[in-house]
């Protein structure tokens, strides 16, 4: 498997050429990198002009193995070559480096680069990213690989300091200006012939992808820039040092790199309209920064909010009066570390009477919004406190509690919150603090534990009787001015206190059934299952000409392919028979079928957008300009994985495409909707009908700057 890293943007608040001057000093060896025993130049160039200078070096490393593996492959000292391109023209540095030693057996790609900061010319940038495959190692791949990724990692802390150091040197030898590059006096001949010299040096620049164990010989890892404050100017799909420090906290060079990929990976897939990196961070959290199971639980997570409009649920959603007045719950000040603090009076609370008077939906929406506030509560605490708050802290009262709150749909409710609380939420529960907690509180316990994760389990804190007024307890956690007057402290607290619902307001079971539906089929998609051989089809009829049919579709299961045709005659309505091909009904979804078998394409309809290979994951958006009046048809098509023409037999890639895909169903979730011409103000993602931007987890909406004329179709992968 092939490992990669690649770093945020960091920063020197030095000029580049004062950090060229600097760099340069690492050569031919470096005292402070003691595996770097020494480099010899192998092909050197520079242009007439002095601004191109290509430089490649051979460089000698001890890396630090064990000596049983030197001796099993042969070798002392490995041998990495490093090219430096500079063009003091563009003020720019691109270093690339790869591994000669053990090539056949192990790839190590490092790129670096250095630029000019795009809001602050006397300020330098600096990147990197590298990749380390290891094809075999005499049966020591795994070995191989952790010696690599530890050294590199080390290497990358120490690439900072490095720079530094000899910025200080230079600085002690009265060095703190080094003057810009200026072209020298040269005839137009000349000037034709320094053009050509600097393509030539930037085609030479070009990025390769990064090494791991490449101990940072590459002076690029070494010289890991630094910057106290943010960087304004770093492009979207990047990430700055100093921010991630302010805003998301200290992480390994690995955990940025897992952040940075997996936000490019968004970046690219969604058209700009991505969650913000403190929810992208959680959900790598919550995989110990597996990048592909933190992408598969987060896809599916921000599936389920687009499905629910979970990002709007705080503007558009108002708690029945009935919650405002009964549950006992409520946000209180903040802990001792800056986490918003929620309390929760659960043993005062009727959980039987709020369920029979709201359903179990209701107070699922609740705890939603209870989850969406606090979102918004650690962003406002970390500008307060100037560092980063990314959870919150939950104190729960259990005085009161006994065998009424174990009520079996009470408890399948409680069930039900935390399996979607654990799904949509992750590292969002910094601590919780249970009190008082009475004798029933194990079979309580003994209920929703295995429902709970187990690193969110090692944060709760449990206190029975008095017990959380002497050390260890409360007052470790929260200001003593601020714990509650009800657990015997000074602060008045506004939480509800709770009570018992008149049974006046308790509704009968057809009218919650009615309700719980209500609430979570308050949506504008619908979702549609896709069989291999049976379409799904809806109609759209247009009345006037150039009007725009727009869509915005997710594929939640299978490959499809995406279609529009359209016809001057109506389909015939769909067929009721169950077992019919033209209506197949499923617990996912339905499928609907309009295309008559015998009707033929190019003679009774035809096609007006190219077909659109749609993978499992992938969210779609679209719209297309209307030429004609008459009937369009939206398809959505099984796709099957094409024979392999040159043999018989499958590859085990198309073998392996084909299991993904279970008993030959897909499913999307879908919405259309047609505007009119004079009201379409470009591509599907500036239309605010679609309702598909993520208002609370984004950090800016993006509108697309391009309006085709006849039809436009963009691609976001939710998964």
């Amino acid at each position: 498997m092939v490992q990669k890293y690649q770093s945020p943007v960091r920063v020197y608040k030095y000029p580049f050429e004062l950090i060229m001057a600097a760099y340069e000093r690492r050569f031919p060896t470096c005292p402070l990198i003691p595996m770097f025993v020494g480099s010899d130049t192998v092909n050197e160039f520079k242009s007439e002009d002095g601004a191109i200078h290509v430089i490649e070096r051979r460089c000698k490393l001890d890396v630090d193995a064990p000596r049983l593996l030197k001796k099993i492959a042969g070798v002392d000292f490995v041998y990495f070559v490093q090219k430096n391109s500079l063009n003091s023209r563009e003020r720019t540095l691109h270093i690339e480096a790869h591994n000669e030693t053990f090539s056949n057996r192990v790839m190590i790609n490092e790129h670096c680069c250095y630029t000019v900061h795009p809001e602050n010319e006397d300020w330098t940038c600096f990147e990197q990213s590298a990749s380390l495959d290891i094809k075999s190692f005499f049966g020591f791949e795994s070995t191989v690989e952790k010696i690599a990724m530890k050294q590199y990692t080390s290497n990358i802390k120490k690439g900072k300091e490095i720079i530094e150091y000899y910025l200080r040197q230079l600085e002690e030898e009265g060095i703190t200006f080094v003057p810009r590059w200026t072209p020298p006096s040269v005839t137009p001949s000349s000037e034709t012939s320094s053009s050509s010299c600097k393509k030539q040096a930037v085609s030479m620049a070009v990025v390769i992808p990064d090494a791991t164990l490449k101990e940072g010989l590459s002076g690029d890892a070494l010289s890991s820039p630094s910057a106290p404050e943010p960087v304004v100017g770093t492009p979207d799909d990047k990430l700055d040092a100093d921010y991630i420090k302010r805003y998301l906290g200290d992480l390994t060079p690995l955990q940025e790199s897992c952040l940075i990929r997996l936000r490019q990976w968004l970046q690219e897939t969604h058209k700009g309209k991505i969650p913000k990196d403190e929810h992208i961070l959680r959900f790598l959290r919550a995989r110990d920064f597996n990048i592909d199971k933190a992408r598969e639980i987060m896809c599916q997570s921000l599936t389920w909010r687009k499905q629910h409009q979970v990002d709007y649920i705080l503007d558009t959603w108002t708690p029945p009066q009935v919650l405002q007045d009964y549950y006992a719950g409520g946000w209180h000040h903040h802990d001792k570390d800056g986490r918003p603090l929620y309390v929760l009076r659960l043993g005062q609370m009727d959980t039987k009477g709020l369920v029979r008077a709201l359903g179990e939906e209701a107070l699922l929406r609740y705890v939603l919004s209870i989850n969406e506030e606090g979102l918004r509560r650690c962003e406002e605490n970390t500008k307060v406190f100037g560092r980063p708050i990314s959870s919150w802290t939950c104190l729960v009262d259990l005085e009161g509690l006994n065998m009424r709150h174990l009520w079996r749909p009470g408890v399948k409710a409680l069930l039900r919150i935390i399996e979607v609380v654990e799904a949509n939420y992750p590292e969002t529960l910094g601590r919780l603090l249970i009190l008082r907690a009475p004798r029933v509180f194990p079979v309580l316990w003994t209920l929703v534990s295995p429902f709970i994760d187990d690193n969110t389990r090692r944060k709760f804190l449990i206190y029975a009787g008095n017990d959380y007024q002497g050390p260890g307890g409360l007052l470790d956690y929260i200001d003593k001015e601020i714990i509650p007057d009800f657990l015997s402290g000074e602060c008045m607290c506004e939480v509800p206190e709770g009570g018992l619902v008149p049974k006046s307001l308790y509704r009968t079971a057809e009218e919650l059934e009615n309700e719980d539906l209500k609430l979570w089929t308050e949506t504008i998609y619908q979702s549609a299952s896709v069989f291999k051989g049976a379409p799904h089809e809806i109609l759209v009829q247009i009345v006037d000409a150039s009007s725009v049919i727009t869509w915005d579709f997710d594929v939640c299961k299978g490959d499809i392919v995406f279609n529009i045709y359209h016809s001057k005659r109506s389909p015939q309505p769909p067929k009721k028979d169950s077992l019919g091909a033209h209506s197949i009904t499923s617990p996912g979804g339905n499928n609907v079928q309009l295309i008559d078998k015998v009707w033929q394409l190019g003679r009774d309809y035809s096609m007006v957008e190219s077909p659109l290979i749609c993978k499992e994951g992938e969210s779609v958006q679209g719209s297309h300009v209307t030429r004609w009046p008459g009937f369009y048809i939206l398809q959505w098509k099984f796709h099957s994985m094409p024979a392999c023409a040159a043999s018989s037999l499958p590859r085990v890639d198309d073998v392996l495409a084909s299991l993904q895909v279970s008993s030959h169903k897909c499913k999307v979730m879908y919405y259309t909707e047609v505007i009119g011409s004079e009201d379409f103000r470009g591509s599907m993602t500036s239309l605010e009908s679609s309702h598909s931007g993520f208002s609370q987890l984004s950090a800016a909406t993006t509108s697309s700057s391009q309006s085709h004329s006849s039809s436009m179709i963009s691609r976001w992968r939710f998964c």
